[in-house]
């Protein structure tokens, strides 16, 4: 069964669409992040079903590069929750918003 380029974009602007979802209506800092990282991920499958279309690899080289993007996001970010998950004992978005210690 070959996948067409239709069904690829319908899928990645599904996970767009749950991962904006998810950003909205959470209130959880990790579950935030998730959504993130899941649009990110959309946004790959976009490119890379563009590159196979078009018969160029020039969208996969970007889609490599937004991967490498999106695991430099997960160590920085992870680290700052880890950090004000241990200062503040939440990762309740409401919790944190203010930045007073």
């Amino acid at each position: 069964m070959i996948v067409g380029l239709q069904q690829l974009l319908v899928l990645s602007a599904l996970l767009f669409t749950i991962g904006v979802a998810g950003f909205i209506t959470r209130r959880n800092v990790l579950i935030m992040f998730m959504s993130v990282e899941l649009m990110l991920n959309a946004a790959n499958v976009a490119l890379v079903a563009f590159a196979r279309h078009s018969g160029s690899m020039d969208a996969q080289i970007i889609a490599l590069f937004v991967m490498a993007l999106a695991a430099a996001e997960v160590a920085v970010g992870l680290g700052i929750i880890v950090t004000v998950f241990r200062n503040r004992q939440t990762v309740n978005i409401d919790d944190v918003s203010n930045l007073k210690w």
